[in-house]
């Protein structure tokens, strides 16, 4: 019997998990579409485009120039190097370029319909793609599907102020041109932090300023006040507690002024202040999807919206801005709307111990509750902690230190907490999630054996509390 629809489900949006979902849908048998709707970007979204891959290039290039500087220590003698950074942008946009490729394959052989252009949702059952004709001029296609799943993402958000117009965002600083000598950095998040101490490695001389008292709302205050003081001896010139007034364009560059009447001139300004649901032109309001107070798509547990038949997952419903997040919470609605694959029970969703690493130099890996948050949680707890130079920089002459943590729920003995701020920090910290979510208490770190030496056996040996 002929459906009633064109197709089962039609995902608006070709990031992580749009893409996830589409392609594993197809594989159940489902007749699948997927509008991209990012304008210039490719497939794969922020976090292929603009956002963690190359970003993370980028953190790999300014670690080499400290690596180059370390190793006069270790008997390597010569001139420095000179960043190129034509070359490194054009061999970044070739690998994204390569990584749009396997995306759209992947969907192609998954058998999902893919059209390059901008959807709008008409009605429960609804979609109006608006393309460009061969001839250049705008045209329109309409279709209708069982389903539709809203996976668009987010977009940078840049507050109103005099001068907004000379800022870029995320998505423009990894195209700049020419290179900025000097170049500053606004906002305290992850973002802000992650490319003040890129460009600082790159060579740029950066300013970061941030409106509050600390970087990095929402972690672990020992954990931000520790990396913050990492950033500013590396070179980092971070201002707290300030604000921007006004930017005006002049021939010796961008002027800034501060509050508190400060002017800082630079060649390029960067806001990182947030990221918002990337909602505009969706139609949502027209068709009842309820939506929070920055416009996020508002989800029950199994990711649907209010109207049936909508569902939303990733960055959009404003809930866990991480990839992984968005590939699992597609995954539970592929599950819910076509079954499991063969063998497979349906996917749940838990958003306890979700690590994260934020890429700034040293890096930051974490995994549950930070300090404060665990009082908060369990009452009683104990904490150890240990800082140290690591190995390497007994000789690289660098003064970098590292910072570990474990957080314990005193009744249970249950870690409930993990940091490290240092040298792969994400990549330790990926392992010890896996433990911590399978319940793994101290004593069970303590009967590890550790790898030594690394500075991942910290974690299996620290033996004395600090406080509780």
């Amino acid at each position: 019997m002929a459906s009633a629809f064109d197709f089962d489900l039609f995902v608006i949006g070709g990031g992580s998990g749009g893409v996830r979902a589409a392609r594993m849908a197809a594989q159940r048998g489902a007749r699948v579409a997927l509008a991209e709707t990012l304008g210039t970007d490719g497939l794969g979204g922020t976090c292929v485009n603009v956002g963690c891959i190359p970003k993370k290039l980028y953190s790999y290039a300014a670690h080499y120039a400290e690596s180059f500087h370390e190793s006069a220590g270790f008997g390597w003698e010569g001139p420095a190097p000179t960043l190129n950074w034509g070359t490194l942008k054009a061999n970044r946009a070739q690998e994204i370029s390569r990584l749009n490729g396997v995306y759209s394959n992947l969907l192609g052989g998954s058998g999902v319909t893919v059209f390059n252009g901008f959807a709008r949702i008409d009605g429960e059952h609804a979609i109006t793609l608006a393309t460009l004709n061969v001839d250049g001029t705008p045209g329109h296609q309409h279709f209708t599907a069982k389903n539709i799943l809203i996976a668009t993402g987010g977009t940078p958000f840049v507050p109103h102020f005099k001068g907004r117009e000379h800022v870029i965002t995320s998505n423009e600083v990894f195209d700049l041109e020419p290179f900025p000598q000097r170049l500053l950095v606004v906002g305290g998040g992850y973002i802000a932090c992650e490319f003040a101490s890129i460009f600082n490695g790159l060579g740029s001389t950066v300013t970061q300023l941030y409106r509050g008292e600390q970087v990095l709302r929402g972690f672990d205050n020992e954990v931000r006040h520790f990396v913050a003081g990492e950033m500013i001896k590396s070179g980092v010139d971070l201002r707290l507690n300030v604000d921007v007034v006004d930017i005006q364009k002049t021939d010796e560059g961008l002027k800034v002024e501060c509050e508190g009447g400060n002017v800082i001139t630079v060649d390029a300004v960067l806001y990182a202040t947030g990221r918002v649901p990337n909602v505009k032109g969706l139609g949502l309001e027209s068709v009842g999807v309820a939506q929070g107070g920055q416009g996020e798509v508002v989800v029950n547990a199994s990711y649907q919206t209010n109207v049936p038949h909508i569902y939303a997952v990733g960055d959009v419903t404003n809930r866990v801005q991480l990839t992984p997040v968005a590939l699992g919470e597609a995954m539970v609605v592929v599950d819910q709307l076509f079954g499991p694959a063969a063998g497979k029970a349906p996917r749940d969703m838990s958003y306890n111990f979700i690590p994260t690493a934020v890429f700034t130099h040293p890096n930051i890996g974490t995994v549950g509750f930070g300090e404060e948050k665990a009082r908060e949680e369990f009452g009683a707890i104990t904490v150890f902690r240990s800082e140290f130079k690591a190995l390497r920089h007994t000789l690289s002459g660098s003064s970098e230190r590292t910072l570990m943590k474990l957080i314990v729920d005193t009744a249970t003995d249950c870690v409930v907490g993990l940091h490290m701020v240092g040298p792969d920090a994400g990549e330790i910290v990926q392992g010890f999630a896996v433990a911590m979510k399978a319940g793994a208490t101290k004593a069970v770190f303590d009967s590890t054996i550790g790898i030594h030496p690394t500075a991942a056996e910290e974690f299996v040996t620290m033996r004395e509390p600090v406080r509780s």
